[in-house]
């Protein structure tokens, strides 16, 4: 029997033998309100499947027509609903449900114990987060071009590894990673950025965010001094605040974070978190003089750098600067890199490099808190890249998004009378559009709203700066729509631009 329909007549038959017991009712409307009442006790789930017709009459020792009819009055109620081909499904969010039966009880905080300084603080900060959940698409940042990802390419792969997996392999795995997919990745950097590293000084990671998490609970206490880039990804800002680290936001030029600025810091700084290659959000890349400065003043003030390096191969396909890393000699550069902004985010992957006398303090926190990556994605990812299929998609994806954002930008500025796209080379799967007079940022914020009534998801550029709003304006993604859908959603947002 169907596991479901085994879960749901065992909810179903208690309370009916219940109702039989206790009142004298026709059957169809004591097994009626049997059902009911698991519905409104949540016992049935909304979406549920119920048992076909003749399984429940069977296994309740009832006539067909008698459930039949129990059904016809849960329908004409809608606390289920019928779909041919589909069966019977508990319907939970009905009005009169929600209203009576699931009104939501007050929580009195003092019957707990009292939340941490450190949970509150990531309560507090959780708004700053750039997370939308949604399928979204249209104009969302941080996404590649992933229509072109070469599924079947990827699903051969898994399938495989489920072919020939030994039992022994489905135990637990090493808390930074497997050793393959670590000395993968230690060769593709060393081939395409020459960074060259032991492949034990690798973690691998579900994403930028867990390497920043990781990081702030292996080095910072409450009150140590980071340095950021002014303005910056809000989610890293996020992450440092709530580890409550005392931020000090430092502005960029031309040439990146301007480290003149930095010399005037009197206290000690443990991190300086920077993204030299393809600054978030303006797009400005650091010089080389700039990388070899910060480098010497790291060294003096025995800083740690966190090089965010998650946009390298669309950011160096021109002018490819050593990395820091690369430049690095004493080993003081923490560098972090994701492939979910290069394959698709839900493939939940990333890594970072870390400095040897932290790698087993990192590996223990590893260990403590998320454990591992899926052994599957890692052993996936790994012939992902031996088999050369990662480069040859980077290479076809960075071909469709340099398209893709020619188009896009000429559309925008062509429809657009109050917004423009910041003037810059390719070099990102996002842009910006900024305003051509001076607005206020609830101005701005309305826009996003507005927009996103429209089925359109933007960033704010107000958001990303810590202190004093410098720019307004949007940060849009452009890489995942193909043309034809880019020009009907920018045909949709034209009379707001």
């Amino acid at each position: 029997m169907n596991t479901n329909y085994k879960f749901a007549i065992d909810r179903i038959h208690k309370e009916y033998r219940n109702t039989v017991n206790n009142e004298a009712l026709n059957k169809y409307v004591s097994l009626y309100r049997a059902i009911k009442q698991c519905i409104l006790n949540k016992e049935l789930p909304h979406d549920w499947v119920l048992p076909a017709t003749r399984v429940l009459a069977q296994e309740l020792q009832l006539s067909r027509t008698t459930v039949n009819k129990a059904y016809e009055l849960l329908q004409l109620e809608k606390l289920i609903l019928s779909k041919t081909g589909s069966g019977n499904r508990v319907n939970n969010n009905h009005d009169s449900i929600s209203n009576s039966e699931i009104s939501k009880k007050k929580i009195d905080n003092n019957r707990y114990p009292a939340i941490s300084q450190k949970g509150v603080s990531f309560l507090k900060n959780v708004t700053l987060l750039n997370r939308p959940h949604d399928n979204i698409l249209a104009f969302r940042p941080g996404l590649p071009p992933i229509d072109v990802f070469p599924v079947n390419q990827w699903k051969k792969l898994l399938d495989a590894y489920w072919r020939h997996i030994k039992s022994s392999g489905l135990s637990y795995s090493n808390s930074t990673g497997i050793e393959a997919l670590k000395k993968s990745v230690s060769n593709y950097l060393n081939v395409s950025r020459n960074i060259k590293c032991s492949h034990e000084q690798i973690v691998i990671v579900s994403g930028s965010l867990q390497s920043l998490y990781l990081i702030t609970n292996a080095l910072i206490n409450t009150g140590d001094a980071v340095v950021i880039e002014n303005p910056l990804f809000p989610n890293v800002h996020s992450v440092f605040k709530s580890s409550e680290a005392r931020l000090v936001p430092i502005d960029l030029d031309e040439n990146g974070i301007d480290v003149t600025q930095m010399e005037s810091i009197k206290e000690r700084v443990k991190l300086v978190h920077i993204t030299p290659s393809n600054h978030y959000p303006l797009g400005t890349k650091m010089s080389l003089k700039r990388r070899q400065d910060l480098l010497l003043w790291a060294s003096k003030r025995k800083a740690l750098i966190i090089e965010n390096d998650y946009e390298h191969e669309i950011a160096n396909t021109v002018d490819n600067i050593p990395t820091i890393f690369s430049l690095d000699t004493e080993d003081r550069t923490i560098y972090m890199g994701t492939f979910n902004r290069l394959l698709h985010p839900s493939i939940r992957l990333g890594y970072m490099i870390v400095p040897n006398y932290l790698v087993a303090t990192v590996a223990a926190i590893q260990e403590h808190s998320h454990r591992f990556v899926t052994p599957s994605i890692q052993v996936v990812m790994n012939q992902f890249i031996e088999k050369n299929y990662l480069f040859q998609h980077l290479k076809n994806s960075i071909k469709v998004a340099k398209e893709r954002h020619d188009v896009f930008v000429t559309l925008f500025n062509a429809y657009s009378k109050h917004m423009y796209i910041q003037k810059k080379p390719f070099s990102s799967f996002h842009v910006l559009a900024l305003f051509k007079e001076e607005v206020s940022i609830s101005t701005e914020k309305q826009l996003i709203q507005d927009l996103r009534s429209l089925d359109i998801t933007v960033f704010s550029l107000s958001k990303c700066y810590v202190g004093t709003t410098k720019q307004k304006g949007l940060i849009l993604g452009y890489a995942a729509l193909r043309p034809h859908v880019m020009t009907q959603k920018l045909k949709i947002m034209a009379p707001l631009l």
